[in-house]
């Protein structure tokens, strides 16, 4: 199959965004994921308003946001009506040097194509330990959430953002968690990146972390051997706890010393915090 078929392909299964909200209207890209008319995207270009799709054969219809994970920026749509045009997914792990092919709407060109290689796959230095498909292919505002695809036109991300000129794609088997799993829990604070590791902001009530005694003002600093530069490392550490538990450190009050806490985690319908 040549790249023009591929390209053909991909426009199919591949959706325009416009989501309406108190900021105005943001547009971008997201891709049908199965029959059902069920559309992924980022996060970023769900918004949190009114969301309407327009398919790859100029019809519009309504979207309702069903799912969205601000940590990963990815979020899952329910198409008023259900459509046959899903993506394929690449079962396989991608390797560098791979053609990879991406579709989606930048700067209003609706269904545009563009190619290139990957770069590399794993994290990026600012970006905390989160894998990405790093690709050097050429993407623009409105490629968001639309799909990154292999030579045979199967899904192997979710475009996402442009660091330094290179393409990042949240990886098939991260999307794959979120539209089976959804959110999952959360322990309840809001962050913000220091020196020593993340400021707790906020602590939700009747959150695991208000159980566990965590207060405004603590700078969390690891969890097990790995330590937290960036919101997104508290998020993996999370969503790879044990059984529920994670054991976070931090420090207090501009000690040194780090205690360590086991805390429990609960789903989301007790806690919607991040």
């Amino acid at each position: 199959m040549g790249i023009g078929e591929v390209g053909e392909l991909l426009r199919k299964s591949t959706v325009h965004i416009r989501s309406v909200n108190r900021r105005g209207q943001s547009f971008g890209s997201g891709v049908i994921w199965d029959a059902d008319g069920t559309v992924i995207t980022n996060a970023h270009v769900a918004g949190k308003g009114a969301t309407s799709v327009e398919l790859w054969d100029a019809r519009t219809v309504p979207a309702e946001l069903k799912d969205r994970d601000d940590q990963r920026d990815l979020a899952k749509l329910k198409l008023a009506t259900a459509s046959a045009a899903a993506v394929s997914l690449r079962e396989s792990p991608v390797q560098p040097g791979e053609l990879v092919v991406a579709v989606g709407n930048p700067l209003g060109f609706t269904g545009a194509l563009t190619t290139g290689v990957v770069h590399a796959v794993g994290p990026v230095s600012g970006l905390g330990r989160r894998r990405w498909v790093q690709a050097a292919i050429r993407l623009a505002p409105g490629n968001s959430g639309g799909p990154l695809a292999d030579a045979d036109g199967r899904l192997i991300g979710i475009n996402t953002m442009i660091v330094s000129g290179i393409a990042l794609a949240i990886p098939i088997a991260i999307v794959r968690d979120f539209v089976r799993n959804g959110i999952g829990p959360r322990l309840g604070v809001t962050v913000q990146p220091v020196s020593l590791g993340l400021l707790v902001l906020s602590v939700e009530k009747g959150s695991p972390a208000e159980y566990a005694s965590l207060l405004i003002g603590d700078v969390l600093t690891g969890a097990n051997s790995s330590p937290f530069d960036s919101p997104s490392d508290l998020a993996d550490s999370i969503r790879e706890a044990r059984k529920g538990i994670i054991k976070i450190r931090f420090t207090r009050g501009g000690h040194t010393r780090e205690r360590e806490v086991a805390i429990s985690l609960m789903d989301r319908a007790n806690c919607e915090a991040a």
